[in-house]
């Protein structure tokens, strides 16, 4: 059984619990983690900003075990907060709000259970896809 750490907040005045597979040395952060772009490279020379930025969203982020160890600091943070360098900032805002890895309760449902994101069999993040 994967390990899970959890940990109840207030996210937007409402209560909710996140948690993680406690694999930060994988955690690149949403708008960092390498993908593979499945409609064309976004940034191709040549083709309209609609098409780029259609592009842009048709992607699926690259499974754990074709990237290396991720970024210590990845470059992104949310507020004050980066990625955790110690075992005590583990799910703080940049964990709620930015890591690929952590997930989080609808406000409101603090119970609700927890499904892990499977880092490893990975789909397309287009709804239509789905």
């Amino acid at each position: 059984m994967e390990a899970v750490l959890t940990k109840r907040i207030i996210f937007f005045g409402q209560p909710a619990t996140i948690g993680c597979d406690v694999k930060c040395e994988k955690a690149w952060g949403v708008n960092s983690r390498p993908k593979r772009y499945l409609g064309g490279d976004p940034d191709e020379p040549g083709i309209s900003s609609d098409e780029s930025c259609s592009r842009a969203d048709d992607y699926v982020f690259l499974p754990d075990s074709a990237l290396p160890t991720a970024p210590v600091d990845p470059g992104t943070h949310e507020g004050s907060s980066g990625k955790p360098r110690s075992v005590e900032d583990r799910l703080n805002r940049w964990c709620a709000r930015e890591c690929e890895r952590c997930v989080m309760t609808k406000a409101g449902l603090p119970n609700a259970p927890l499904v892990l994101p499977d880092l490893e069999h990975l789909e397309p993040n287009l709804w239509e896809r789905r």
